[in-house]
Parts: structure tokens; C-alpha cells; sequence
């Protein structure tokens, strides 16, 4: 199993990762299982529309979605392109572009009202930038958030990241810094630990999954429910990665060395938890 956090500070929970699951399985249908996306459960790409699940990730979530209280996948992503990999699994619930839109299980896709009215905005600025930024940028347009990446031509990094935080100043836009990538989002209150902390009430414990460090707020999270219930176990895992990996392990409990080892850590749950 992996070793209790690779950062520098002291494990924030004393448990290693067997007897946490041995925990967990004692309130399993308390629990709740938050998983981000790209670079935790599946390999971060060149090409973000060809991005797939590592093997092992589905057949685990579909062994656990009946057992625990809920699973949750919670992404920068947008629900639709959660559903077509994500859809087909029964009491998997889908939390794209940051909480600005969720689906319970299969049902349709809600959209946050005070997001709505960015719409037409986000779709002026992705063109902008399709126009403006050097060929080797990528845009990734979200309908309610817009995504630079650089992966390809990290050279580009300085001048992406200038133009972007131009526009957001430019339209009053928030900004969210990720692996070789800027999102520029509404101005809504809406974030990943907003969401797990608004799920986690009455939970008896959860699990979050990251490997950015937008998923350091979901972490922060679980350590709220924990400050204010010590009896709530709450366990913070990051995916390690060469541009994020080491702050993200360092407010984490446990670190996985890779989606493909997070599918085998996953199997090896299903035996505490079935």
C-alpha cells in the first residue's frame, strides 16, 4: 500500500492506508468517495478531448458506488464530458467545471443560475483567444469557463499566462492556475471545497482524490468536517505529478504514484470495503 504522505510535514491522520480503508469499512455507508479527473483518475494528455480513464478506475467505482454512501466525480471538466465516461454507472454523481454544475446519478445536468448569464461571455473570449494566442496554444472552451494550455509549447507559458490574466482583469473573470494550463472562470463562488464541504455535512466520513492544486481546497475541506467532528474520517490523497505532485502530496495523507496505480489502490479497496 502507498507510504502515509511524501510531503514534509507529519501524516495528518495516523492511520496507514490499510487500516483506513478497515475503518472506512465499519462506516461505509456513511462514506463518501470525491474523485477529481484528469491526472487522478485518468493520464493527463497532449490533447484533452482524448483523455481516458486509466484501466481498473470504472470496474473499482462500479464495485464501490453500491457499498459506500455516494461517490463523486468533482472536475474542471464539464458534466457532459464527465457523463460520456462516467454515465452509464449507476449512484455515481458528476460535479463539473468546479461545482458550476452537477448531475445526481444519471438525472440532468444543473447549471449554477449565477453562471448562466457568463455564457456569451466565455464563448467571445475563447474565440479571442483561438485568434490571438501563437499557434501551440491550446483552447478548450467549457460554455462557462475557458482553459489555456501550454502542454504542448511550454515556451509559450509567460506569454499565455499574461494574455490570460489580461482578459480576466480585462472582464472582471476569475482565474484558476492548474498543470500547464490557466482557467479563466465566471465570478461565481464556486470551488471544489465549497462542494465537498457542502456534501460532507452529516457524512460519518470521506476520501477525496487529487492531484492539482485546485483539489488543495477540497482537501482543506475535509479537514474542516474533521476539525469540527473528530469522530469524521477524513483521508486526502494526491496523484503524483512532475508540475503539481509535491505541493498537493504535501497537504495530503497518502500518495499514489500515478492514475494507473490509483486503479490497482482502488481494486485493493474493494476487498475491505465488499
Amino acid at each position: 500500500m502507498p507510504p502515509l504522505n511524501l510531503g514534509n510535514q507529519p501524516p495528518k491522520t495516523p492511520l496507514n492506508a490499510d487500516q483506513a480503508w478497515q475503518t472506512t469499512a465499519d462506516r461505509a455507508a456513511e462514506t463518501i468517495l470525491f474523485f477529481d479527473f484528469d491526472g487522478t483518475l485518468a493520464p493527463v494528455a497532449d490533447d484533452p478531448t482524448q483523455v481516458q480513464a486509466a484501466p481498473k478506475v470504472l470496474a473499482a467505482i462500479e464495485t464501490l458506488a453500491p457499498v459506500v454512501q455516494r461517490i463523486a466525480i468533482v472536475s474542471a471538466r464539464p458534466v457532459e464530458f464527465l457523463r460520456e465516461h462516467f454515465g452509464g454507472l449507476t449512484g455515481v454523481d458528476l460535479y463539473g467545471l468546479y461545482g458550476l454544475e452537477h448531475s445526481h446519478s444519471g438525472g440532468e445536468t444543473v447549471t449554477e443560475p449565477a453562471a448562466l448569464p457568463w455564457v456569451p461571455t466565455m464563448a467571445e473570449l475563447a474565440d479571442l483567444a483561438r485568434a490571438e494566442l501563437p499557434s501551440g496554444a491550446l483552447v478548450e472552451y467549457k460554455r462557462l469557463s475557458v482553459a489555456l494550455h501550454w502542454r504542448t509549447a511550454p515556451q509559450l507559458a509567460a506569454t499565455v499566462e499574461e494574455w490570460g490574466r489580461a482578459q480576466a482583469e480585462r472582464l472582471g473573470l476569475r482565474l484558476q492556475v492548474g498543470r500547464m494550463v490557466l482557467e479563466i472562470k465566471p465570478p461565481v463562488d464556486r470551488d471544489k471545497g465549497m462542494v465537498i464541504g457542502e456534501l460532507v455535512q452529516g457524512a460519518g466520513g470521506a476520501w477525496y482524490f487529487g492531484d492539482d492544486v485546485s483539489d488543495i481546497k477540497a482537501f482543506a475541506a475535509l479537514r474542516a468536517r474533521t476539525a469540527d467532528d473528530p469522530d469524521f474520517l477524513g483521508v486526502c490523497v494526491a496523484v503524483a505529478n512532475p508540475e503539481t505532485g509535491a505541493e498537493v502530496a504535501e497537504a495530503a495523507d497518502l500518495t499514489i504514484d500515478s492514475p494507473a496505480a490509483l486503479g490497482d489502490f482502488l481494486t485493493q479497496a474493494t476487498h475491505h470495503l465488499t
